[in-house]
């Protein structure tokens, strides 16, 4: 069943109406969908609707809702994933499996040994495109929310700000760690912040900023992952775990 994504704002009484032109040219002369068709949209508020397509033009498509589906409370933990940035435009998909996942908030994350460096506009471009693969990734993966992607965030900003975390995870190389397993063992979080290094890890001076702010060191056992499978291998974990 196809799924489109609106702004709440596109939701006035029985009827939503999208004037995307992306996505007016993808209903319309993509996939080539017919008035009456059976689809479902979601909006930025997580709410869901069954609805048929009323009226398909040049500037819009127009959506008759045939009924509000109450979204599921699941009772799981919000995950948000900070990651360093690695090289080959792997963030991409990192966004895209991540927001598969089910992960709440992405942010992608500038430590003192990532490579990548991209200046103002190249950071704005990049936050365009990454908004955009997890919304796509939202609806192949059928979530009713997409995301929040934050801007680049200096990995001593990601600390400061985690204070409404109640389980920081930071996996790391050296020094003492905590199994993994033990750590969800004894846990019940409602918000989880996980910080993920570049190639190289964390120097030792942010590993200790972040201990010191709370974060729990822990170790994946005797495998040394690179950043894309760290990423999806500890929300995968968490995911399955809560």
């Amino acid at each position: 069943m196809n799924r489109f994504y609106c702004s709440s704002s596109d939701v006035s009484g029985d009827s939503i109406i999208i004037k995307d032109k992306g996505q007016v040219h993808h209903i319309r002369d993509v996939i080539r969908l017919k008035e009456g068709e059976r689809v479902f949209v979601f909006d930025d508020k997580a709410h869901e609707f069954d609805c048929v397509i009323d009226r398909i033009t040049l500037a819009q498509v127009v959506f008759a809702i045939r009924q509000r589906i109450q979204p599921k409370r699941e009772g799981r933990p919000e995950i948000t994933v900070a990651c360093a940035i690695p090289r080959h435009s792997k963030i991409d998909d990192i966004i895209d499996t991540l927001t598969q996942i089910g992960v709440t908030r992405i942010i992608p994350m500038m430590t003192e040994r990532v490579v990548v460096r991209l200046d103002r506009a190249k950071r704005a471009e990049r936050r365009v495109r990454w908004l955009k693969i997890a919304l796509a990734a939202s609806k192949q993966s059928q979530r009713n929310t997409v995301p929040a992607v934050d801007e680049i965030t200096n990995v001593t900003d990601v600390i400061k700000l985690s204070g409404d975390y109640d389980l920081k995870l930071i996996p790391t190389l050296p020094g003492d760690r905590t199994q993994l397993k033990d750590v969800l063992n004894s846990a019940r979080p409602k918000h989880i912040l996980v910080l993920i290094g570049p190639e190289g890890d964390f120097t030792p001076g942010e590993t200790a900023l972040a201990q010191k702010a709370g974060f729990v060191p822990v170790s994946f056992g005797d495998f040394v992952f690179r950043v894309e499978t760290a990423c999806v291998y500890i929300a995968s974990v968490l995911n399955y775990a809560y």
